[in-house]
């Protein structure tokens, strides 16, 4: 028992907490390394030795003997706990925790960093969804002078194998809910919900972390100083042994944490006002191009069609409108990137299909407050228009001109 006790890293208790100075560790002394990579596991019996195999070979290569492995397991059935235990002296860099108190994968990353003796702290699935190759690309974000390099889906370069239609849908809802209830911090990358990345272990020092469920993310943009972020596309894979941890309860606990920071973080925070105010000016030349060709159309005196035919006409015209100045003025920095026209294309469905969505929101807002709240319907239709108009603008900017090609 002794020996298996001296290969096992001992499990931190207390605060969910990283010190900001480096933990001292009865194998390898003081030293401090450059780069402490935590594999949160669980039931991966069968990718571990994989796993340990490339991520050495790969930074042995590019920052030899300053890295280390940290895999904590929460007591896995199949025992991958002892897997990686058996790995410990074929390869040095490596060390194993195992947890039998808790559980969850937020808290084990958070428990391998308090034990990690690295200055950058990062997170890779134990799966290989995560590219390991992707690593190096991390690491000199970092060098450039980086606080945190998050590795994103919805960047060029980046996008998923071959999830189902659903599992898009859900992923996309859970980030246009984020950035509804907490824009300060979902809207400072392009991917928040990745699970890929490095952070600056001063950037969370110090910062008393309550995740919940998966996504760690949100806790250290939200808790810690981040302050330079860049990000790295990858093409999130398919596993190829064990099995997929994706349940609903993720995405209850997902809500939840959303809320709970909520509580604790600025509203305003990194909220991008001069976007918004070019947003704001291409919503009123719609509305003068809706009226105009609404009178054009419907008017006695013109070619008086019927007003719901023409008022669909002139609403869809304001749309092609406002889209046009948004992808040359307002979003031009990114559409000047993806200049395809059926990147273009795609961004123009998707702006179609959010601001019918608008639509309903400001018409469900202005009945809510008129109705309940003030009952004014002049005022209630401009706190409606106020609502809708964050709405089109956050959901777009994360959405329509965040488009994803997967090669």
């Amino acid at each position: 028992m002794s020996e298996e006790s001296n290969l096992l890293l001992p499990v931190p208790t207390g605060q969910l907490q990283v010190s900001e100075y480096h933990p001292r560790s009865v194998n390898t002394g003081d030293k401090v390394i450059r780069l402490s990579l935590v594999i949160p596991t669980y039931k991966e019996r069968n990718n571990i030795q994989n796993v340990i195999r490339i991520l050495s070979l790969l930074l042995d290569e590019s920052i030899p003997g300053d890295y280390e492995l940290i895999v904590v397991d929460d007591d896995s059935p199949d025992c991958t706990w002892e897997v990686a235990r058996s790995l410990v002296t074929e390869y040095p860099q490596l060390r194993v925790m195992r947890r039998q108190q808790e559980r969850g994968l937020s808290s084990a990353v958070i428990r391998g960093w308090q034990v990690a003796r690295g200055e950058i702290l990062a997170v890779i699935d134990g799966d290989l969804q995560h590219p390991p190759e992707v690593l190096t690309q991390l690491l000199r974000a970092m060098e450039q002078g980086a606080d945190l390099a998050v590795a994103s889906r919805h960047i060029e370069g980046g996008g998923v194998s071959s999830w189902s239609v659903v599992r898009r849908f859900l992923s996309r809802g859970a980030q246009v809910l984020g950035l509804i209830i907490l824009p300060g911090v979902l809207g400072r990358v392009s991917d928040p919900m990745s699970g890929y990345f490095m952070v600056r272990r001063t950037c969370i020092a110090g910062a008393a972390l309550h995740p919940v469920g998966y996504k760690i993310l949100l806790e250290v943009i939200g808790r810690g100083k981040v302050r330079d972020i860049a990000e790295v596309g990858y093409v999130f894979c398919e596993r190829t042994a064990g099995e997929s941890k994706v349940t609903w309860k993720q995405y209850v606990d997902y809500l939840r944490h959303l809320l709970r920071l909520r509580l604790s973080t600025s509203p305003l925070r990194g909220f991008p006002f001069v976007r918004f105010f070019r947003f704001g000016l291409v919503g009123l030349s719609g509305v003068f191009v809706d009226m105009t060709v609404l009178y054009l159309l419907s008017d006695p005196t013109t070619l008086a069609l019927p007003l719901t035919r023409s008022k669909i006409i002139a609403g869809e015209i304001a749309i092609f409108n406002n889209f046009l100045w948004n992808d040359a003025w307002t979003f031009a920095d990114v559409s000047m990137q993806q200049q395809e026209w059926r990147q273009r294309l795609k961004r123009f469905l998707k702006f179609n299909i959010i601001c019918l969505a608008g639509l309903v929101l400001n018409v469900l807002v202005l009945n809510l407050v008129y109705n309940f709240l003030i009952p004014n319907r002049y005022v209630a239709n401009l706190i409606a228009i106020a609502i809708a108009t964050v709405w089109n603008f956050w959901v777009n900017l994360k959405l329509s001109w965040r488009v994803t090609q997967v090669k």
